[in-house]
């Protein structure tokens, strides 16, 4: 009997690291969403069930923009300069939080846009809400006007308070403009 024990627990310790090497998703699946691209730092794109992409911008908070156009990308206007540096970083703060979550996000819905998109709380596979860790390093402001709306308004607003306190990210920086008010100053309608 003990010879019979002893393979057979070498077979089955073998098939079970075989089967962690090669990423066990493939034979009991993944959940979430696939991302397909991250637009900006709240923002994102991701491919639904039906194999469509379906664009989903982050509930409850407000993130810095990027160019989009080739006139914003060269404008030497100290807030275009400001405003984009910021949304920048938060943009690759989204993509390293993605490519950490294996490029899949699980995704709460709570509203659509007049554009739109899917208006969704995001979390990685392994729970990380990605709009509190972008508020927690200055990279985001909560957008207040939609706050309503937000399942996880108390949170979001505690870890703001946080990061202004500690002055960190956009909050150090005196000459940040906030995003809804640099897009009405500055974005042509």
């Amino acid at each position: 009997m003990e010879k019979l024990i002893k393979p057979v627990r070498f077979w089955l310790c073998a098939t079970i690291l075989i089967l962690g090497l090669i990423g066990c998703n493939r034979f009991i699946g993944t959940s979430g969403e696939p991302v397909e691209r991250v637009s900006d730092g709240d923002t994102l794109v991701v491919k639904d069930t039906n194999g469509k992409n379906l664009t989903v911008r982050f509930a409850c908070v407000d993130a810095p923009e990027i160019a989009h156009t080739n006139k914003e990308k060269q404008s030497k206007r100290t807030s275009d300069r400001n405003q984009f540096t910021w949304g920048v970083k938060a943009q690759e703060r989204v993509q390293e939080l993605v490519q950490q979550g294996g490029d899949r996000v699980t995704l709460n819905i709570t509203d659509s846009d007049r554009y739109g998109r899917k208006i969704a709380e995001v979390r990685l596979q392994n729970g990380t809400f990605v709009q509190q860790v972008l508020l927690q390093e200055g990279l985001a402001k909560v957008y207040r006007p939609y706050l309503n709306k937000c399942p996880s308004k108390d949170l979001v607003q505690q870890v703001e308070a946080k990061a202004k306190e500690q002055r960190l990210g956009i909050w150090s920086d005196t000459k940040f403009v906030n995003p809804w008010e640099y897009r009405s100053l500055y974005k042509k309608k």
